[in-house]
């Protein structure tokens, strides 16, 4: 999970947990870290108990991790597609499967 001493982050109060990576270090994940941490944000939101404050926080976070996601997911499905085009001799590599 997130270093809770990076710079530019706020340190956890009682009871709070230490704030998530930031947008460009959500960037720099892999897809299976963003997952993992995205079905984190989740369960911890579910779990409720959290400050409003909090709770956007932590949305506003799944919401970058889920791009990452969704961004890494196209860029796989891109390289699949010109896989198989490139060895099928399909003129269109971003078709569909």
């Amino acid at each position: 999970m997130a270093d809770s001493g990076a710079a530019g982050e706020k340190p956890a109060q009682d009871g709070e947990q230490a704030p998530e990576q930031t947008g460009a270090q959500a960037g720099a994940l892999s897809y299976e870290q963003a997952r993992d941490e995205l079905a984190s944000v989740v369960k911890r939101l579910e779990a409720g108990g959290l400050t409003l404050e909090q709770s956007l926080e932590l949305w506003e976070r799944g919401e970058r991790l889920a791009a990452v996601c969704e961004r890494l997911l196209e860029g796989a499905r891109a390289r699949l597609s010109a896989v198989t085009a490139e060895r099928s001799g399909d003129p269109e590599p971003g078709a569909p499967f």
